[in-house]
């Protein structure tokens, strides 16, 4: 099944112990909530917390950062922990933790008397055999391309991805979430339709493919529930599930990533 997501976030771009719940938040006038975003990757660190708060419905999309929080990672395979420095106004980053596929990783933010936890594993990698193109004439009779990825997926159910592409070194803002319920163990095929953004012959076009974990997968779907078409430019305050404690927003996801850069064709 495929979902596509319209958003910009920080993707470098969660969760088998963690409590679901959905967020629900009164966007016209709401008392200022911790936003999470954290990922740990096997494209090696270091890695980035990112801590804001929201902002009411009405308000600037300026998300105040978070300056005063003691963030710590473990990881739960190796027994390791460390904290995390502040490099940036509400940017915390690694400098020892290395993340591997099928390794757990525990996220613990301390900030104003609160603690939220999370925690992620990180699947195995699904290698991407290639990237090719497809036409196809949308309703303004227009001729558009779209790039097919091509992949088989592991015969053991539970695979969950996250497609990003980068368009002449600009990120297009439609992401893409597909999981293998129904194609399972399957050569996949799968297009990528932008409903904002085309491709061209001549461009350079770089894909991300990311093995996420189900919680991650979660977050990311209902976000697109949430938001509808709608773009944004962070996390929204809304109500997407999340795999963070304690009433934050937001996600920390360990995943493996792999880019592919190619001509339009």
């Amino acid at each position: 099944m495929r979902k596509t997501a319209t958003y910009g976030f920080l993707l470098t771009l969660l969760l088998a112990s963690a409590c679901k719940k959905v967020i629900d938040v009164d966007l016209k006038s709401a008392t200022p909530q911790i936003v999470i975003e954290g990922n740990i990757t096997d494209a090696g660190g270091p890695y980035i917390v990112k801590i804001t708060k929201t902002v009411d419905f009405s308000a600037e999309n300026v998300y105040p950062p978070v300056t005063n929080a003691v963030v710590t990672i473990t990881d739960s395979t190796m027994k390791r922990t460390e904290q995390l420095q502040q490099i940036d106004s509400g940017v915390y980053v690694t400098s020892t933790i290395i993340g591997q596929t099928r390794h757990t990783y525990g996220m613990v933010v301390d900030v104003d008397g609160q603690r939220y936890t999370a925690s992620s594993t990180m699947p195995r990698r699904v290698q991407l055999d290639s990237i090719t193109f497809a036409e196809n004439v949308n309703f303004n009779n227009q001729t558009e391309i779209n790039a097919v990825v091509n992949f088989q997926d592991p015969v053991a159910i539970g695979n969950y991805y996250m497609f990003t592409e980068y368009v002449n070194s600009r990120q297009i803002p439609d992401i893409f979430v597909f999981e293998d319920r129904l194609s399972t163990g399957r050569y996949i095929e799968e297009p990528l339709f932008n409903d904002s953004s085309y491709l061209q012959k001549g461009d350079t076009l770089v894909l991300s493919m990311d093995c996420i974990d189900r919680n991650t997968y979660d977050y990311f779907f209902t976000l697109l529930n949430v938001t509808g078409n709608n773009n944004f430019q962070s996390v929204t305050p809304s109500n997407p599930v999340t795999n963070i404690s304690n009433g934050a927003l937001g996600y920390f996801s360990a995943h493996t990533v792999q880019r592919t850069a190619i001509t339009v064709y």
